[in-house]
């Protein structure tokens, strides 16, 4: 099968056109035209990965590896590096990220990781049905994405109202109309700014809140008839207990 066909396929499931302007997704490495013997899914594209992968293999990620603009491709620093050895053994990409994110992501967090019931979906914030004490509903969160801890900014004792943004969101937080967000990559600054919006947060973790692209997308790509591995790559932070 051509990478071509794959891509009208994945095109089909989530429009490329979804995406922000400001994102990179499509196809990253490779050509239409290139023949492909298998699917691999993964959040990101490491040497580890790249390494465990046959010749002739379509990776589809979630994050673009070819992000802002190239100005030079210095095979000894990344991510030149990763292409390089993709390249070598004819790995072609496809990257899913903001319009994954929009068409089944978030809602998969949503439904399937945290059981709630969505009420309403504004762009890449979906608001969910909550009415549970602050620490409780904290917990039961840290349990469903496997946390080592809670990082949290607790500006009520109960939860009547949530929003959440899977990955990086806390740029849409004065747009947010809930008492509780949930995003990672939550900062100081971004915890001082919650504060004075009144507006709790519950940091559900980059790598931890986008772990689940892989699952969802292996499901519609089995129909293709095509061999279809996981091999995320790992997550790039180490959390060590005191």
């Amino acid at each position: 099968m051509k990478v071509a066909e794959v891509y009208k396929f994945l095109d089909s499931l989530s429009p490329f056109d979804l995406q922000e302007k400001w994102d990179n997704s499509g196809l990253m490495i490779g050509s239409f035209e290139d023949e492909v013997t298998q699917v691999a899914l993964s959040i990101d594209v490491d040497e580890q990965l790249i390494d465990s992968l046959e010749e002739n293999t379509l990776l589809v990620t979630h994050h673009p590896i070819i992000f802002g603009g190239l100005k030079e491709l210095d095979f000894g620093k990344y991510p030149a590096n990763l292409i390089q050895k993709m390249i070598q053994k004819n790995i072609s990409n496809i990257a899913m990220h903001t319009n994954f994110d929009q068409t089944h992501l978030n809602e998969y967090i949503a439904t399937e990781v945290l059981g709630c019931k969505i009420l309403k979906k504004d762009g890449f914030v979906d608001y969910l049905e909550v009415d549970e004490d602050f620490d409780v509903f904290a917990r039961r969160v840290s349990s469903a994405f496997n946390l080592s801890y809670i990082k949290s900014v607790k500006c009520s004792k109960r939860v009547t109202s949530v929003a959440l943004t899977t990955g990086s969101g806390c740029s849409l937080m004065r747009t947010v109309e809930a008492d509780c967000f949930l995003t990672g990559d939550i900062k100081y600054h971004d915890a001082m700014e919650a504060k004075s919006l009144n507006l709790s947060l519950i940091d559900i973790g980059h790598y931890e809140s986008e772990y689940f692209f892989a699952q969802i997308l292996e499901k519609h790509l089995k129909i293709l008839g095509l061999k279809v591995i996981i091999a995320s790559s790992e997550n790039p932070f180490t959390y060590i207990q005191p």
